[in-house]
């Protein structure tokens, strides 16, 4: 997955930008996620990392994918769980992007063997 390395020099340093020069808006937009997140309904927490975990594969969002994927596993999401949600996106959204995100599993979780 050598595109996600390269990839996350540049997107950290375009959220440096966007903090520095629209900090405000960052930070708005920061608390909406985490009340969306927290007290939009009553979706349980690991369902909710489930959830983000399938829009970002097939939202082919490789960045948002592997942070939700750490989040879910730090939530207590099984690595089976996880890839449920990812399977369960193929025959809505494409093989392809199902295929994408189980790369980018299965990348996670050799990272965490190590």
């Amino acid at each position: 997955m050598d595109r996600q390395v390269e990839n996350s020099e540049v997107i950290r340093e375009n959220l440096e930008y966007l903090v520095k020069n629209h900090g405000e808006i960052y930070e708005a937009y920061c608390r909406y996620g985490e009340l969306v997140h927290e007290k939009g309904g009553p979706l349980d927490e690991k369902t909710r990392w489930l959830i983000k975990v399938a829009l970002s594969t097939e939202g082919q969002y490789e960045y948002a994918l592997r942070t939700h994927i750490l989040k879910a596993l730090k939530a207590g999401c099984t690595r089976e769980e996880i890839e449920h949600a990812i399977l369960l996106v193929a025959p809505t959204s494409g093989f392809p992007k199902t295929m994408e995100g189980l790369l980018i599993l299965r990348d996670i979780i050799k990272e965490q063997e190590k």
